[in-house]
């Protein structure tokens, strides 16, 4: 099993002048999903500001890229919409699982938890 590593990186977030990136890391439950954790402060204001931030860096790390799945703790919304319905009784939330067997490479975190996009590279 990988172990999870931290790797640090200078990446401003262009939405918020005192945003600081924790750093890349590839989970232990999902070790091809770099994870990006953005704390920006102030916090974001909702879900628009969150999904403008995490579009930025994903751009910045993949390039062109498509949003796959994506959770908004604030509203207790996800996309797709009723993922999770098939998956109650698990472990792993229909967004999350979605954006595995679809062939996501990147997480950006924001908040801990409170917003989770998940990007798909895509070669042009």
């Amino acid at each position: 099993m990988p172990s999870e590593q931290t790797v640090s990186t200078d990446m401003s977030c262009n939405s918020s002048p005192t945003c600081s990136l924790a750093g890349h890391r590839k989970t232990v439950e999902h070790p091809v999903i770099e994870r990006v954790v953005l704390t920006p402060q102030p916090a974001v204001a909702d879900y628009r500001q969150a999904m403008q931030l995490a579009n930025q860096t994903a751009e910045k790390l993949l390039g062109e890229r498509m949003l796959l799945s994506w959770y908004d703790r604030d509203r207790n919304f996800e996309s797709p919409q009723h993922a999770s319905e098939c998956h109650q009784q698990g472990a792993t939330p229909g967004y999350v699982d979605y954006a595995i067997h679809h062939g996501a490479t990147l997480l950006v975190d924001i908040e801990d938890g409170r917003f989770q996009f998940y990007y798909l590279p895509v070669d042009l």
